[in-house]
């Protein structure tokens, strides 16, 4: 079997001081990628700061025969983003792979959330995402080549008491996702995106401590990896990962109910129809809005018998 290797290509992996992004980090460099390891070194709430935590993942990269750079810089402003890439290009002179894992926790229940709360969660996470993949991504675009991975959560695909803040962002990174698959897709940048379960500084004090060994990160790091592989050509998808386990989650659409005269629809025929409008068999998934539109309502709109 071929191993899948790194070698020459260079990786930004943020939030990589600890947890899943060490785990990503130090699997990327034993394959022989060069590594920025990004991490602003604060709590888990996003207060404080400081560089231990990436310079000791740096020193564990080059004590195993890697190569890694440390880097300071928050996600959260346009300039610590740019700076981020900066650090790529001036020490390895390109990027070739960028995985989007900083983030921070401060769960409330949604009466007891604060807007200071709200906003710094979704600046971490969503707009963190923007900010460090939009200068990656034109340094991409200019080469012909580019992997980007993005974290969402179980939080933000099916929901989690007490976490409207954190599924809202982990949501709309899955929404990121879909439209930059779509304007990547001809330099040849995959976007796809992990939804892990680990045991890490953000979720230390949630698993019972029987489950840690179980739910260890660099469980999860290998589908990450291998997304960011030029051996990848899924772009556009959302993987499950935890404890060794590996699955697939989609957004799809039932078959759903036209009616023979939209114009004069009524409640109760929504309501008489609701099992059917929800019934799931043969559900499709649709590569982008416009294949979505085109293969039902447009269709039917253009003259299609109604079903």
């Amino acid at each position: 079997m071929s191993e899948v290797r790194f070698d020459g290509r260079v990786a930004i992996v943020t939030g990589s001081g600890g947890g899943l992004g060490r785990a990503h980090a130090l699997l990327l460099a034993s394959r022989g990628a060069k590594v920025v390891v990004n991490d602003l070194g604060g709590a888990r709430d996003g207060t404080g700061a400081g560089s231990a935590m990436a310079d000791q993942v740096v020193a564990e990269i080059a004590a195993a025969g890697g190569e890694a750079t440390p880097d300071y810089h928050g996600v959260d402003t346009a300039e610590g983003g740019e700076a981020i890439v900066k650090t790529a290009l001036d020490a390895y002179g390109k990027l070739d792979i960028l995985i989007n894992n900083a983030g921070i926790l401060r769960d409330r229940a949604f009466h007891n959330l604060t807007e200071e709360d709200w906003e710094k969660v979704l600046a971490v996470h969503l707009k963190g995402a923007f900010c460090v993949t939009q200068p990656a991504f034109r340094v991409m675009r200019q080469n012909g080549y580019g992997r980007i991975v993005f974290t969402t959560s179980a939080a933000g695909l099916y929901g989690n008491f007490g976490q409207t803040n954190y599924g809202a962002a982990k949501m709309a990174l899955v929404g990121l996702m879909n439209t930059l698959k779509i304007e990547g897709q001809k330099y040849n940048i995959k976007a796809n995106t992990i939804a892990p379960l680990a045991a890490s500084r953000l979720t230390e004090d949630i698993f019972p401590p029987a489950m840690h060994d179980k739910l260890k990160p660099e469980y999860v790091s290998p589908i990450v990896a291998y997304l960011c592989s030029e051996e990848c050509e899924d772009s556009g998808s959302v993987f499950t990962a935890a404890a060794g386990y590996f699955g697939r989650a989609a957004m799809v659409e039932s078959k759903g109910v036209f009616f023979d005269d939209a114009g004069k629809v009524s409640i109760e025929d929504v309501r008489d129809s609701i099992a059917k409008i929800k019934d799931m068999s043969g559900a499709d998934e649709f590569p982008n809005a416009n294949a979505e539109g085109m293969s039902r309502v447009f269709t039917r709109l253009q003259g299609a018998p109604a079903q």
